[in-house]
């Protein structure tokens, strides 16, 4: 943590997709808040503030994180990754893209953090398994959907992503 404080507030430095920002902020405000609020990145949802629902997730270094469980101040110096990060410009990156051409996607609540958590794990698994596919899934709650879509486009990024299709 930064040695710049005072009882209640802290300076936080992160890397956000792929730019340091540094804010002013409340000790104990939460990653999720700092992002959105702080930054206006809004497509990390809050969903129920408590780690159920998932749909709070971003990654950190790489991997999934419920920002709604996190303190900013816990992620000093670390890259942070949120949907916005992720399209080059106009291009959807190809796990966003399986996404619109596979149905993946419904009202969207979800969705930001379904492709995260697809994203990890097509790094760390260029050839999931269905159940791999699943378990990756599993933590994030989508209320339109059946999964059925969702674990679909997750295996067409991966497909892709291998040169498949």
């Amino acid at each position: 943590m930064d040695k710049e404080s005072t009882d209640k507030e802290m300076i936080v430095t992160l890397q956000v997709n792929g730019l340091t920002v540094r804010r002013f902020v409340p000790a104990t405000m939460t990653l999720v808040e700092y992002l959105r609020e702080e930054l206006g990145l809004t497509g990390t949802k809050k969903g129920c503030d408590v780690g159920d629902c998932g749909c709070c997730t971003v990654l950190a270094d790489g991997d999934p994180v419920l920002s709604c469980l996190a303190l900013a101040v816990d992620f000093q110096g670390r890259e942070i990754t949120t949907i916005e990060g992720l399209a080059k410009g106009q291009e959807l990156h190809p796990v966003q893209r399986a996404f619109v051409d596979e149905g993946g996607l419904q009202c969207g609540y979800c969705t930001p953090a379904m492709v995260l958590n697809a994203v990890a794990l097509l790094n760390h698994q260029a050839n999931p398994s269905a159940q791999e596919i699943k378990e990756c899934i599993s933590g994030t709650i989508c209320r339109c959907t059946g999964y059925t879509k969702i674990e679909e486009s997750i295996a067409l990024a991966a497909d892709r992503q291998r040169g498949q299709k």
